[in-house]
């Protein structure tokens, strides 16, 4: 079968890289046409767009490239009726892919939508579209399921978070040969996990790096994001304690002490990692005072979100500052936080619902196109 998958971000292009390898495990004649990224082009098929030419970020930055963005929805639309395919994948990122989803569910093409976008946080009137131009979705966070069946009596699957399949499947790192070829010493590792985008990597990584004098017992370590070339970072890296790594977040994550991250998936992914972390965010004003009025949510992070309590602490906007940072990082080093914090992980971990995300969806999806 046909198979037209649409991922607009980094975690998108994990998930879908994952979820390709089981549709063809299952289906044996799959035949791919994507936009996403570089882990799904390792999967075979072809790649129309890469998401480094899709990702905005906030209100601003989408107004201002409205027109790259209208224009790519017009080239989608035009590659997927010469593909023909027997399925739609939606992978998140809803701003395009709903535009998409109401076109195609016109032409009767089968619209599939795995991993939810986040309506319960914002935008909740999207559920009118979403019931209208989705044939299927596939949700990955427990709380998800009882908001759309429950709330909005909209049939969904939770299938678990792929994330959990993607860390547990990986091979595993041997420390002292990671610090050789990376140039690390024997210093317990920070890691800074300051995005995917330009522009919020330049908000955080300035603070995030503000403390580095303070804590020379360490060594901090950039996890570089992969849409992103080495010299963006840098201007950035100007003290003998920094390092950066490019396309090697999992690998440093599972060799850290602890973590400074942005808001966003890599607090899940830290989490299940079981590395103590603080969670930072900061956005442009006019973007930041716009969304504190229309998202009503407790938490920002997935990990406090998803247990419904504060298990690691979020720094926003101007409490992401030096003195606070410092602060928090101090807590997290403490071996009996720690301690603490990892039986909250292991808690985490078990409301996911373990692992097998990427398998269920392909064998849900194979079996209501057949």
């Amino acid at each position: 079968m046909k198979y037209y998958l649409i991922a607009g971000e980094a975690s998108g292009d994990l998930h879908g890289a994952n979820l390709m390898k089981q549709l063809k495990a299952k289906d044996p004649n799959a035949t791919f046409r994507y936009w996403g990224g570089d882990l799904m082009h390792e999967q075979g098929g072809t790649l129309v767009k890469h998401y480094r030419e899709l990702a905005f970020m906030g209100f601003i930055e989408v107004v201002m490239n409205l027109g790259t963005i209208l224009k790519n929805i017009k080239i989608c639309k035009k590659d997927i009726l010469a593909f023909k395919p027997d399925v739609l994948i939606f992978i998140d990122y809803p701003g395009f892919n709903m535009r998409i989803a109401k076109w195609a569910k016109k032409l009767k093409i089968p619209t599939h939508y795995y991993i939810s976008p986040q309506i319960w946080a914002w935008k909740e009137g999207r559920i009118k579209a979403i019931k209208r131009d989705f044939d299927a979705m596939y949700v990955i966070l427990p709380f998800e399921k009882t908001f759309y069946e429950d709330k909005h009596k909209f049939p969904v699957h939770f299938v678990g978070h792929p994330l959990i399949d993607a860390i547990a499947d990986r091979e595993i790192t041997n420390p002292k040969n990671f610090r050789k070829e990376h140039n690390l010493d024997d210093r317990p590792i920070i890691a800074l996990l300051p995005g995917s985008r330009k522009q919020e990597i330049s908000k955080m990584l300035e603070v995030m790096l503000s403390v580095t004098e303070d804590f020379k017992d360490y060594q901090f370590v950039i996890a570089g994001a992969p849409s992103q070339e080495a010299a963006f970072y840098a201007p950035f890296i100007k003290k003998q304690n920094v390092h950066l790594l490019l396309n090697k977040t999992y690998d440093l994550l599972s060799v850290s002490h602890a973590a400074l991250v942005t808001s966003g998936t890599a607090t899940l992914e830290t989490a299940l990692f079981k590395i103590p972390q603080v969670v930072c965010y900061k956005g442009s004003r006019v973007s930041y005072e716009i969304a504190k009025r229309v998202i009503d949510l407790k938490y920002i992070s997935l990990v406090n979100l998803i247990l419904d309590r504060e298990v690691v602490t979020e720094l926003i906007q101007t409490e992401f500052n030096k003195k606070r940072l410092k602060e928090e990082l101090t807590k997290i080093l403490d071996d009996y936080q720690r301690a603490k914090l990892f039986l909250e992980y292991y808690d985490l971990e078990k409301a996911l619902g373990g692992k097998g995300a990427s398998e269920k969806t392909a064998s849900l999806i194979i079996k209501a196109i057949q």
